[in-house]
C-alpha cells in the first residue's frame, strides 16, 4: 500500500468513526459535516477532500453500523440448502435488522447517493478488508450489490435454475417481494405503525412467505 492509500485509509476511518458516534449518540439526521469535522479534530473543507457529499459520509458510518447484519446474514443463509432457502432466509435476516435499525437500512439501500452507488461499497471494503473475511466467496458478489432488487434477483434466478419457481415469475416476485419491505420500513420511519420490530419482522415475512410460496411449483405444506 502507498503512502497515500495509507494516509486515505487513515482519514477516512477518522471521519467514519465520528460519523458514527454522533449517529449512535445524536441520531442520524443530527449528522452534520461541521459536527464530523469538530469530533475528529479537522475543518469542513477536509472532508470534502474525501468524501464528494454528507449522504456518503453517512453511508459509510451506517455500513459500518451494520457489520453484525453482515456476519449473520452469512449464517443464515448458510443454513439453506437451496437458493430458494437462502433467498427466504436472507429476507429473513433482513427483516430482523432492518426493523431494528430501519434509519441505517435506509441509508445504505434506499438512499440516494448519486451516480454509481455500488462503487462507494467496493470503497468501504478496500478500506476495511478485514470485515470480509468470514464471508464466503458466493456471498461477497451479494454484499456487493447495494441495489435490493439486484439482489433478490441473484437469489431468483439461482431458485428458477434449480427448478423452484417459473423462470418468468422472477421479476414479479422480486419487485412485490421489495414494496412489502419497504412499506413496512417506511411505516416503521414515519411513525405509520404501532408494530415494534419483532412485530413487523414476523409482519413482513408472514407477506413475503405468502408471496413467494404462490408462485412455488412444488407447493409447501400450509
Amino acid at each position: 500500500m502507498t503512502n497515500r492509500a495509507i494516509q486515505k485509509s487513515r482519514m477516512w476511518k477518522y471521519f467514519i468513526e465520528a460519523t458514527k458516534e454522533i449517529i449512535e449518540q445524536e441520531g442520524i439526521h443530527h449528522v452534520t459535516i461541521r459536527k464530523v469535522a469538530d469530533r475528529a479534530g479537522y475543518n469542513s473543507a477536509t472532508i470534502y477532500n474525501y468524501f464528494k457529499e454528507l449522504s456518503h459520509l453517512v453511508f459509510f458510518a451506517s455500513l459500518k453500523m451494520l457489520k453484525s447484519y453482515v456476519d449473520d446474514v452469512t449464517t443464515y443463509m448458510a443454513r439453506g440448502q437451496n437458493s430458494y432457502e437462502k433467498y427466504m432466509l436472507a429476507w429473513e435476516c433482513m427483516c430482523k435488522h432492518s426493523f431494528e435499525k430501519p434509519e441505517l437500512f435506509h441509508a445504505v439501500f434506499i438512499q440516494d447517493l448519486g451516480n454509481q452507488p455500488h462503487k462507494l461499497i467496493e470503497e468501504y471494503y478496500s478500506i476495511y478488508p478485514a470485515e470480509l473475511i468470514n464471508v464466503p466467496t458466493e456471498l461477497k458478489s451479494i454484499l456487493f450489490e447495494r441495489n435490493i432488487t439486484k439482489r433478490g434477483l441473484s437469489l431468483l434466478d439461482n431458485a428458477a435454475e434449480e427448478g423452484h419457481i417459473k423462470r418468468e415469475d422472477v421479476e414479479e416476485i422480486n419487485e412485490m417481494t421489495i414494496l412489502i419491505w419497504q412499506g413496512m420500513l417506511s411505516n416503521m420511519l414515519n411513525n405509520r405503525t404501532e408494530y415494534d420490530s419483532q412485530v413487523a419482522a414476523s409482519r413482513t415475512m408472514h407477506y413475503i412467505e405468502k408471496t413467494v410460496h404462490s408462485a412455488l411449483k412444488n407447493k409447501l405444506p400450509s
